[in-house]
């Protein structure tokens, strides 16, 4: 039998997905989308998961959409845009998700690091847009979120030329939050999903959402709905529940370096 195209491992609040086509970088597959899609519909079943952190196997973060099987069948238009299978999980997925970004992270796979709320790189990890060098137009949002996250100029520059830039460079772009040595990816990734996993899994909610809706507003906008959701969710807290925290973020103010 072979093994499974996708992992997954509980470890307290926290799931792991590992993509686990090694062999072929994990290249996007239509086998291996539908595992990938059907793993975060199981994680997001699971009502003791906080956090999740997605990472791989081998190599290579994720190739990319196979090129091989795409020369075979071609592009369908309904895997493309806001309600393809992947884009439309990532959309529609309630728990923070951690980008562990071990390798390649190359055009397909490089949307999928971006569909994740933080990223953590390997120092062998690296970051490419290479749409323009097959002939295609990304569809899983690249275009929009890149230039966000690390500007125009270095977005155009990427997806431009189908270059390459190390984790170094992406980090200092803004495009990951840390860079890693190999051993110290999974336990730098698990830290930080075990930190928002012993947050409250409301306000984690509504907090997470707040950001993804200013990134889809405008600020006066943003700024509404964030006192608008305040206004009915804050109340609700419990008087008591402020002094049985207070001592523990004290200490953790202390505490961490």
């Amino acid at each position: 039998m072979s093994e499974p195209l996708v992992l997954i491992e509980y470890t307290g609040q926290v799931a792991v997905i590992t993509l686990n086509r090694a062999d072929a970088m994990n290249a996007l597959s239509k086998a291996m989308s539908a595992a990938i899609i059907e793993s975060f519909k199981e994680v997001q079943a699971n009502q003791s998961v906080r956090a999740v952190v997605l990472t791989a196997n081998g190599r290579a973060f994720c190739a990319g959409v196979d090129l091989k099987e795409l020369g075979q069948r071609g592009i369908r238009a309904e895997e493309m845009g806001g309600d393809s299978g992947l884009l439309s999980v990532s959309a529609s997925f309630e728990v923070p998700v951690i980008g562990a970004i071990n390798g390649f992270a190359i055009t397909g796979g490089f949307e999928l690091a971006l569909m994740c709320d933080i990223l953590i790189a390997s120092e062998n990890a690296k970051f490419g847009d290479t749409h323009v060098r097959v002939g295609v137009l990304p569809g899983w949002g690249l275009s929009q979120k890149l230039p966000r996250i690390i500007g125009v100029q270095r977005a155009k520059e990427m997806s431009l030329t189908g270059n390459f830039i190390d984790a170094p460079r992406a980090c200092d772009w803004g495009l990951v939050n840390r860079v890693t040595s190999p051993e110290d990816l999974l336990p730098t990734a698990l830290g930080l999903a075990n930190d928002i996993a012993s947050c409250p899994p409301e306000a984690v909610k509504e907090i997470n959402q707040l950001i993804d809706f200013g990134w889809n507003s405008t600020l006066a906008d943003g700024m509404k709905e964030e006192s608008d959701r305040a206004k009915i969710f804050n109340p609700k807290v419990e008087p008591a529940s402020f002094e049985g925290r207070r001592e523990g973020i004290r200490s953790r103010g202390k505490d961490q370096k």
